[in-house]
């Protein structure tokens, strides 16, 4: 099973993939978590990657591609994977669209969280409180008007994705804001 979830910060992507991977037995790929093995590691392409963000640069598309192509092909991907923050782009959607074909696979499902923005934003307030509340630690990027500006960031430049897989016919979309439970449901319905 290879899927992609797709959703602005905060619809519960990561909750969701949680729930998959332990009941398929998939990894969840995150960009930034295949980014930071692959420099650890001192791969070839990891080795670029750290040159580019040793000098304060975004790395490109072609090394994130490649980076996630290494990792789809390791052992725990044999079954299948959760792409999380990958694509973000639609030029990165059709170099993965490629990147699956040259090696005999292809996506099962593009999962689309649909949430209301006001409500996410009041979520993420309702979590910094009860953080506070506990006496815990509050992230950094967990404040309105960061959040505001990753919705914002979200809206221009990933959520042309769903377009894009709306076209291709693989775009199923589930409502984000029904409890995690129902949520749940709807993806399996989904993928049954």
């Amino acid at each position: 099973m290879r899927l992609i979830f797709l959703g602005p910060p905060g619809a519960g992507k990561g909750t969701q993939a949680k729930l998959l991977t332990e009941r398929y037995g998939i990894p969840q790929l995150s960009t930034g978590d295949m980014l930071r093995a692959a420099v650890a590691q001192a791969t070839e392409v990891g080795k670029r990657a750290k040159a580019v963000m040793d000098a304060g640069q975004l790395v490109s598309d072609e090394i994130v591609n490649e980076i996630v192509s290494d990792r789809i092909d390791a052992p725990d991907c044999a079954k299948g994977f959760i792409l999380d923050g990958y694509p973000r782009t639609v030029p990165q959607a059709i170099a993965l669209d490629r990147m699956l074909e040259s090696k005999g696979l292809k996506l099962d499902a593009v999962i689309e969280l649909k949430v209301d923005e006001a409500a996410l934003v009041r979520r993420m307030e309702n979590r910094v409180a009860e953080t506070i509340a506990t006496g815990g630690t509050v992230r950094s990027d967990d404040n309105p008007e960061a959040f505001k500006r990753r919705l914002t960031e979200y809206r221009e430049k990933t959520a042309p994705l769903s377009e894009h897989y709306a076209e291709t016919g693989q775009l199923k979309t589930v409502d984000g804001m029904a409890d995690v439970e129902a949520v749940t449901a709807e993806i399996d319905k989904i993928l049954a």
